[in-house]
C-alpha cells in the first residue's frame, strides 16, 4: 500500500495567493493618502498624478525583465528579493519628502512588485499538474486580485483611522516583512525541494506536466519567446481586458459621483459590485478551464474560452452608453467586470502553454502588456473626459478593444504544434492504488 497524496501544493498556492492580495493592497494605498501626502510633502494634484504613473511603469519593466531572472533563479529566490524591496520602499514612502523621493519611491515599489506574478506563474506550473492550473491561477489572478481591491478599501481606510497615515505604510510593510519570513520557511522552487511533499504528490504533479516543465535547465532564450505567434495573441488580449480593468479601477468612482452626484458613501457602495463580480468570474472561469482540459486536453480551448468572454464583457458595456442610468449603470458595468474576470487566471495559464519551457519570461512579457494598459487607460480616459466632458467615448473604447482583443483570441492562435498537445502522461500511483 503507498502512502497517503500530501496537499503541499495547495499551502504553496496559498502563500502566493496571500502575496498577490499584500500586493495589490500595498500598491493602491497611496490612492487614500492623496491629502496628506499633498500637505506634507507640498505636491500639487496634478504631480501626484505622475507620482500614481510612476507605480505602473516601473511595474512594466520589472515585469517583462523579472521573467529572465524567475526562469535563471527560481521563483523563492526573486519573490524573496521583491518582497525585501518593496516591504522596505512601503515603509520609506511616508518620510519620502518630496516629489521627487515619492516619484521614486514609486518606481521601485513597481520594480518590487514586477516579479509577482511572473514567479507565481512558474510555481503554478512547477507545483501544479495541467488539470488544476485554471483553478489555481484564477484564486491567484482573479480571487486575490479582485478580493483585494473588494477589501483594499476598507482595511486601509481603518488603518488610517487607528494607526494614521503614516502608521497606515508602516502596518503595510510589515505585512510584507512577516510573509518574507514565512516563503523564507515554507517556499520551494519545486516539489523535488520540499521535504513534505510524498512522493504520490511527486508522481500526480509530474503525471500533468510538459516534458519541457520537467526538464527545463533553466536557460535564458528570447527568440523562441518574442516570436511566439500565441504569446503575442494572448499579449493583445491581456491589454485589451487590462484597458478595461484599470480604466474602471481608477474612474469609477469619479464616473458615478460626476454622473449621478452621489456622495463618498454611496459611491463606496455601488463601487463594491463590479469586484465583487469579479470574484465570481474569476471562480467560474477557473473551474471552467480545467474542465474543459480535462474533457479535451487542448490547450487551445483556454484561448476559446478568453475570446469569448472578452467579447461578452466588451459587450455588456454598450448599455451604458446607449441607455444610462444609475440602475443601468451598475448592474452592467458589474456584468462586464465580472465576465471579464473570468479570464483573470486563464491568461497565466495561457502563457504556460505557449511558453512551457520558459514560463516566467511568458508569464514577464504578457504582464507587461497588461501593465502597459495601465499606464494609458487611465489618461485616456481623463482625456476623453475632458475633451467631450463625458464618459461615454471612453466606454465605446473600451468595447471596441474587448472585440479586437477577442477576435484576435478566437480567429488567430496558432493551431498545430507542441502547445497544442496533452503532455506526455506520467502513471499517477493515486489512479491505480491497490490498498
Amino acid at each position: 500500500m503507498s502512502s497517503p497524496r500530501s496537499n503541499v501544493r495547495w499551502l504553496t498556492l496559498g502563500l502566493i495567493i496571500t502575496l498577490i492580495v499584500i500586493n495589490y493592497i500595498d500598491r493602491s494605498a497611496v490612492s487614500y493618502t492623496v491629502e496628506p501626502l499633498t500637505e506634507a510633502f507640498g505636491i500639487t494634484k496634478s504631480q501626484y498624478g505622475l507620482i500614481s504613473s510612476a507605480f505602473s511603469i516601473g511595474y512594466m519593466v520589472f515585469a517583462f525583465l523579472a521573467g529572465p531572472l524567475v526562469d535563471r533563479y527560481g521563483a523563492r529566490r526573486t519573490l524573496l528579493v521583491g518582497v525585501a524591496l518593496w516591504s522596505v520602499v512601503t515603509a520609506l514612502t511616508p518620510v519620502a519628502g518630496s516629489f521627487a523621493g515619492l516619484f521614486l519611491a514609486r518606481i521601485v515599489l513597481g520594480a518590487g512588485e514586477g516579479p509577482g506574478f511572473p514567479a507565481a506563474t512558474r510555481t503554478v506550473s512547477r507545483w501544479l499538474p495541467q488539470s488544476e492550473r485554471g483553478t489555481a491561477l484564477a484564486m491567484i489572478g482573479g480571487v486575490a486580485v479582485a478580493g483585494s481591491l473588494l477589501i483594499g478599501g476598507p482595511v486601509v481606510t481603518q488603518l488610517i483611522a487607528g494607526l494614521g497615515w503614516r502608521g497606515m505604510f508602516w502596518f503595510l510593510a510589515a505585512l510584507g516583512v512577516l510573509w518574507f519570513a514565512a516563503a523564507w520557511a515554507l517556499l520551494k522552487n519545486t516539489p523535488e525541494e520540499h521535504p513534505k511533499v510524498s512522493e504520490a504528490e511527486r508522481a500526480h504533479i509530474a503525471a500533468g506536466q510538459r516534458e519541457e516543465e520537467r526538464t527545463s535547465s533553466g536557460r535564458i532564450e528570447w527568440r523562441p519567446v518574442l516570436t511566439n505567434r500565441n504569446l503575442w495573441i494572448i499579449a493583445i488580449g491581456y491589454f485589451a481586458w487590462g484597458f478595461i480593468f484599470w480604466g474602471f479601477m481608477y474612474w469609477l468612482p469619479d464616473y458615478l459621483s460626476t454622473e449621478y452626484d452621489l456622495g463618498v458613501t454611496d459611491v463606496g457602495m455601488f463601487a463594491i459590485a463590479p469586484w465583487a463580480a469579479g470574484i465570481v468570474g474569476a471562480l467560474i472561469g477557473g473551474v471552467l478551464t480545467d474542465r474543459v482540459f480535462q474533457r479535451t486536453g487542448s490547450p487551445r480551448t483556454r484561448l476559446t474560452i478568453m475570446g469569448v468572454a472578452l467579447l461578452l464583457s466588451g459587450a455588456a458595456l454598450i448599455p451604458i452608453f446607449t441607455a444610462p442610468s444609475l440602475t443601468v449603470s451598475v448592474v452592467f458595468i458589474s456584468l462586464g467586470v465580472g465576465i471579464g474576470f473570468v479570464t483573470g487566471g486563464i491568461w497565466w495559464v495561457a502563457a504556460i502553454d505557449a511558453a512551457p519551457s520558459q514560463p516566467g519570461l511568458a508569464a514577464g512579457f504578457a504582464d507587461a502588456a497588461f501593465a502597459s494598459s495601465g499606464i494609458v487607460a487611465p489618461s485616456a480616459m481623463g482625456y476623453i473626459v475632458t475633451t467631450t466632458d463625458s464618459f461615454s467615448s471612453g466606454f465605446v473604447l473600451m468595447t471596441g478593444l474587448a472585440v479586437i482583443g477577442a477576435l484576435a483570441l478566437l480567429v488567430l492562435p496558432r493551431r498545430t504544434g507542441p502547445a497544442d498537445q496533452p503532455p506526455s502522461r506520467v502513471p499517477d500511483p493515486e489512479s491505480t492504488r491497490v490498498s
